[in-house]
């Protein structure tokens, strides 16, 4: 095909977005929908490939492998190979574990879905995972498992009907794309179902070119619509909004606007603003760039375990660039041009051999359990947390909903006033602290919790099916045993791209059932398990137990909108100030992990915030 300099132009606006989007950038909210645009750009690219040798009569799936190996593998070999020479030196033993299955999943192409399993891409610690980023590839890769022999077959035996084939698999796709924004969110951003129609729109376009409108005019308005759309992207949207569903339409229908526009002559105002040097220079390394970014950023994050400053933000950019220009220059391009070991079979015994040693590497890395033995000094220090982590009380998915029982989940006693504490494990990790303050509750405190449950009667999820079955279960538990008083509390960074008018119908529902309801807001989350934090805050010698929560801190201004008519309580008042929090105190751990309460951490922060419940029944009947 001929070379098209507004599409490197377009790689350009593609990763810079996601590079500094990565890089804590706050003024691109929207930075990764990049990643959107390089779907759209390599369906477009990678079907021209294809359509070229059809129309040759030279199609071949091992050539085709060839050239996706020669584009794909130098590069990305050589980012991973030192990715595990760095994170041998800095990772602690249980993230080079994980980071070693990572390296196997990379290389062999699964890492959406092993992604999808072990982070979600925009928690807490996604930034400490160095190859997250993988994910994109694999779900490119994937889609050429298939993609080529589908056109093959298209071509060859549905006389190029191309939209007849590939719109309703477009179609189910998009469709498919939108209900997991609201079903099955991880699952819906990591995995090839839902991306497909990224890939297939610009795969439509190349098979059916639509011709330039024949007004100069429009055909520049349809370019500036392209970077208007993209600019939506970037800057309207957020990790807080459902995606990739409708949001995703901005950036591929964008990219597609300004592809077609470029594709035609004479070339349009936004082609020539894509055609600029600078652009085309970070495009032609925008993949290698791509690479490299994620792990400078993941080991800069790991090595301070908190929001870097701007100097750190500029170091690691310039690093990136000259990183990503080395890898361009000696990496890429040697395997790019007609030399004696670009051939199809040095190229595929080369890309064997690095897949298995990498494979070799991860699988030693994670037998070896992380090697322990690299820092002598740490050690895992077991911390008391109660025993609300056994039972059906809480339940992790393991346990029959219906082996839940009232008497046994009563963890205080003794009062006229009963009080069900329904949530997730961020509700059940209030339960270690509530005997130890059972004379301010002055109520029988009920537990009722599920692992990744909010207590939102509408919510679903197919990573937790049960789910809606077991909070509704609530309601009869609350109608049988005539609870008057409720308290709610969960994981609210978790669920707010799905939106909290779900607590407000479920509270509106609780008053409809004459029950009074207290919201308990998000309580502080870290970027990592708080043992971790203390020991590379002793390392460099700080004595203060106080760290950055890993969270926006206005979380809970969010979730309190949507909880009239009940008692909210935000911890962050009581257990913050300036965005850090204690993590521990007198030499005593105040969590058990990343955020959640400890025994010692959970009886401090109840008598802290929770409600009196004698007195508040006091105050109710008096009205």
């Amino acid at each position: 095909m001929k070379y098209r300099r507004d599409i490197d132009g377009l790689r350009a606006v593609a990763v810079l977005p996601v590079v500094l989007f990565h890089f804590g950038i706050s003024a691109i909210p929207g930075g990764f929908t990049g990643v959107d645009i390089f779907f759209v750009i390599s369906g477009y690219l990678i079907t021209g490939s294809l359509l070229d040798d059809l129309e040759r009569g030279q199609f071949s799936i091992v050539s085709f492998y060839w050239r996706r190996a020669r584009r794909i593998l130098p590069a990305l070999i050589f980012v991973t190979l030192l990715t595990c020479i760095a994170a041998l030196f800095i990772l602690l033993p249980s993230d080079l574990h994980e980071f070693s299955l990572s390296v196997i999943a990379a290389s062999t192409f699964w890492s959406n879905i092993y992604f999808w399993k072990t982070s979600n891409y925009f928690s807490i610690d996604a930034e400490l995972r160095p190859l997250l980023h993988t994910w994109s590839l694999s779900v490119e890769e994937q889609y050429y498992i298939f993609a080529p022999i589908l056109m093959f077959l298209i071509y060859r035996y549905f006389a190029k009907r191309w939209l007849t084939a590939l719109l309703p698999i477009i179609l189910g796709s998009f469709v498919l794309a939108v209900t997991a924004t609201w079903l099955a969110p991880s699952a819906g951003f990591y995995l090839l179902p839902t991306r497909v129609w990224e890939l297939m729109l610009g795969a439509v376009l190349m098979l059916k070119r639509p011709p330039p409108l024949s007004n100069r005019f429009l055909m520049e308005l349809v370019g500036l619509a392209g970077f208007g759309l993209l600019a939506i992207g970037f800057f309207a949207i957020s990790e807080s909004d459902p995606f990739p569903g409708y949001n995703a339409l901005y950036p591929c229908l964008g990219t597609a606007l300004l592809i077609y526009v470029g594709q035609n002559s004479p070339s349009t105002i936004a082609s020539r603003i894509l055609e600029v040097r600078p652009l085309v220079w970070i495009g032609l390394i925008s993949y290698s760039l791509y690479l490299v970014h994620w792990p400078i950023n993941a080991f800069a994050h790991y090595l301070s375990l908190q929001k870097l400053d701007p100097s750190m933000t500029v170091a690691m950019t310039v690093a990136s660039f000259a990183l990503a220009a080395f890898s361009w220059k000696y990496i890429e391009q040697p395997f790019r041009q007609k030399r004696s070991f670009t051939a199809p079979m040095p190229i595929f015994a080369f890309s064997a051999g690095a897949i298995a040693l990498l494979c070799v590497g991860g699988a030693t890395g994670a037998l070896g359990n992380g090697f322990p033995q690299r820092f002598p000094d740490y050690a895992q220090q077991r911390i008391p947390v109660g025993d609300w982590l056994k039972g059906t009380c809480f339940n992790e998915g393991s346990s029959r909903i219906e082996s839940w029982n009232i008497k046994d989940c009563t963890r205080t006693r003794g009062f006229p006033t009963t009080v069900l504490l329904w949530g997730d494990s961020f509700a059940a990790h209030y339960v270690s602290g509530l005997e130890a303050n059972i004379n301010q509750l002055q109520a029988n405190v009920v537990e009722y919790t599920y692992a990744g449950c909010p207590p939102i009667l509408s919510y679903f999820s197919y990573a937790r099916p049960d789910c809606m079955r077991f909070n509704q279960q609530a309601l009869k538990v609350i109608q049988d045993a005539g609870i008057k008083t409720v308290v709610l509390s969960g994981r609210w960074t978790d669920y707010e791209a799905r939106s909290f008018d779900g607590l407000q119908q479920t509270i509106d529902t609780l008053h409809g059932l004459g029950v009074r309801v207290f919201v308990i807001g998000q309580s502080p989350q870290f970027i990592t398990d708080v043992r971790k934090i203390a020991f590379f805050a002793k390392r460099g010698n700080l004595s203060d137990t106080s760290w950055p929560m890993a969270m926006d801190p206005d979380i809970n201004n969010r979730v309190r909108s949507f909880t009239k008519g009940a008692t909210f309580i935000d911890p962050l008042e009581f257990l913050c100030s300036a965005g850090r929090c204690s993590y521990a105190d007198a030499g005593q751990f105040l969590y058990f992990d990343y955020g959640h309460f400890s025994s010692i951490g959970a009886t401090r922060a109840i008598a802290k915030y929770w409600p009196a419940f004698a007195i508040d029944d006091a105050l109710a009947t008096t009205k």
